[in-house]
């Protein structure tokens, strides 16, 4: 396991930004190649105009040899401009579809990631860091993805125009490109300050975003603790730390793009120079030095546009480093995966799409149809112990049966609500083995999803959005799917009560409802899935005798599932099928409530309320 951990982060360092930008071109190559082509034609274009100026000039001097006239050459000029205005048109569409879709594909498939790993390590830091790297590092890889097309079709200019320039005067043509090679060599040089300030201004603009995120979800507590001057004077703090580095960030990258221009600036006060000795000594024609002069202003533009390209390709370094910071030691591949975006048509259902828990199941139905259904859940030797603490559970032995009711117990602290989150892959597990049916269980956290199992944890998650949705969370309404969850999770007297039933709005984290029906929505949510394991952390802690009696007699009388439950609550502890008593993170005991209550003083002390 260590050693290919280790081959993993080593795997996540090699991916280059070079890599990531391939990564996002093959997605959709026929894109970025019309996105290319487009600006290859825009910046293709002026080449016209310049000669059509030349002989306009060339014209007005006698020395014109085509025998177009001044009309003539209005006309072209005419017809060029409009000719690139349609194709600017054009390429600004095929940019911005390009842009949106390299920028969801990257967001997309971190956000499965974080999906998919276990809870303990879905973010590596903090909420207010991780918006930072989805907002403004993929916009950073996006922007700079999508200047390497203007990159690449001014090559394409300035391919086309040396090979002009140079047969008109090829030491003014070595005048016009030399400031190419400054701003290459400047854009080298700088590497190591763009990416120190870029990094320390993604820092600083992250630190901000989670104070924000930390004050909004804590109002309550800095208000009963009075802190809110404390609080604002640390946002404050924060604040100028980000203004500061943001400054010195974009001061930096201000000051390399003045470096840039004014290169090029030098560089055109010596063309003009010596174009004004050569038309002296009648080498050059008015006609050339109109032709430099017009393409000049395109070239110039082409060297800044180049040198803001390596800038941008430059911080986008840093950029990929915190998207793959996020991927805690897997592959960067994995934020290039090719995955379907549904820009188009309707959003699939969640049946329709095919789950990933097991390679080569789609979930569209039944565990049962999918040929998961349980006959028995088999764990042997499960072990996780938290890296701060060094306390978790050890080598944790037992088997449940299809349709069984087991019951974890135990005092505060023994493990119980670990020993659920690891068996669900919420927690990764240091040890032990996890079989379905005799099969081992490779990914918990992926296999151990609706339908093969559903889960409540102690503090339910619900959203601001309509009790519907909570409970649903996409699923279709079909064969009275909701009624009969909000009836097994004994909800429908609640419901009556709500101003708009079950298309109340609860509010952030359900703030309109009590802690019962918080946990029983969150119940309903899990009975709506119809799994072959259902797994209770704690639910019925904040329930009254009536209601939780009603609750366990509902689900007792229409079970079908096994039962895996974390209580303390003799109401729950009296319908075990098995008890399964924790100490200290191991199993100290297990057997029905007769056997522990007259064998076990451990059990027997938690009965009478001795120890919580």
């Amino acid at each position: 396991m260590k050693a290919t951990s280790a081959q993993t982060a080593a795997g996540n360092r090699r991916f280059s930004t070079f890599r990531l930008f391939m990564g996002l071109i093959r997605y959709t190559p026929w894109l970025y190649s019309w996105n290319l082509f487009n600006w290859i034609l825009i910046t293709l274009v002026p080449i016209l105009p310049g000669l059509v100026t030349k002989e306009f000039f060339d014209i007005l001097s006698g020395a014109s040899t085509t025998g177009f006239n001044v009309a003539t050459v209005i006309a072209l000029l005419l017809a060029s401009a409009m000719a690139r205005v349609a194709a600017i048109l054009v390429g600004f569409l095929s940019d911005v579809h390009f842009r949106f879709r390299a920028a969801g594909l990257l967001r997309r498939n971190m956000l499965e990631h974080i999906l998919r790993e276990p809870g303990a390590k879905a973010i590596p830091g903090s909420p207010g860091e991780a918006i930072s790297q989805f907002r403004d590092d993929v916009e950073q890889v996006e922007e700079a993805v999508s200047w390497s097309v203007d990159a690449i079709s001014m090559i394409f200019f300035a391919a086309v125009s040396v090979y002009i320039l140079a047969r008109i005067d090829a030491q003014m043509t070595l005048w016009v490109f030399l400031p190419l090679v400054v701003v290459v060599a400047l854009a080298q040089l700088s590497t190591g300050w763009l990416q120190k300030y870029r990094a320390a201004s993604r820092e600083a603009t992250s630190q901000v975003t989670g104070a924000i995120s930390e004050m909004f979800t804590s109002v309550q507590a800095i208000q009963v603790a009075g802190a809110e001057d404390r609080v604002i004077g640390q946002f404050r703090e924060l604040n100028d730390t980000r203004r500061k580095s943001m400054l010195k960030d974009k001061l930096f990258s201000q000051a390399l793009d003045s470096v840039f221009s004014n290169t090029v600036n030098l560089g055109t006060g010596f063309i003009l120079i010596l174009a004004g000795q050569k038309m002296q000594n009648g080498t050059f024609q008015v006609g050339d030095f109109a032709l430099f002069v017009y393409y000049l202003n395109f070239v110039t533009t082409f060297i800044q546009n180049f040198g803001k390209f390596l800038t941008y390709y430059k911080q986008s370094t840093v950029s990929t480093e915190r998207m793959g910071a996020l991927l805690q030691g897997a592959s960067g591949e994995k934020l290039i995966r090719k995955a379907p975006l549904y820009l188009r048509g309707e959003m699939p259902g969640p049946a329709e799409i095919a789950s990933e828990a097991v390679p080569g199941t789609a979930f569209k139905g039944s565990a049962a149809a999918a040929g998961l259904a349980l006959d028995e859940l088999k764990v042997a030797g499960l072990t996780y112990m938290y890296p701060a603490t060094g306390r978790g559970i050890s080598e944790i032995d037992f088997t449940l049966q299809k349709g069984s009711f087991t019951v974890v117990t135990g005092r505060i602290g023994s493990g119980k609500t670990t020993l659920v989150r690891t068996l669900l892959g919420l927690l990764p597990p240091d040890g032990g083995q996890v079989l379905w049916n005799g099969h081992q269980v490779e990914d918990p956290g992926n296999f151990f999803v609706p339908p093969v199992s559903a889960y409540t944890p102690q503090v339910p998650r619900l959203y601001s959005d309509t009790l519907t949705e909570n409970i649903l969370l996409g699923l279709p309404n079909e064969g009275g799917r909701l009624q009969e969850a909000v009836h097994a999770a004994v909800l429908e007297h609640d419901v009556e009560e709500l101003h708009l039933g079950l298309d109340t709005v609860i509010g952030p984290r359900g703030v309109k409802l009590s802690g019962g029906q918080a946990q029983r929505t969150a119940a309903a949510r899990m009975f709506a899935r119809e799994a072959e394991l259902y797994v209770f952390d704690d639910l019925s802690s904040a329930l009254d005798v009536e209601t939780e009696q009603k609750l366990w007699e509902r689900l007792f009388a229409g079970r079908k599932a096994a039962c895996l439950v974390v209580s303390h609550r003799k109401a729950v502890l009296q319908h075990a099928d098995r008890i399964l008593l924790l100490k200290d993170g191991r199993l100290h005991a297990s057997g029905t409530l007769a056997e522990l209550l007259d064998s076990n003083e451990e059990m027997r002390r938690l009965w009478s309320g001795e120890i919580s």
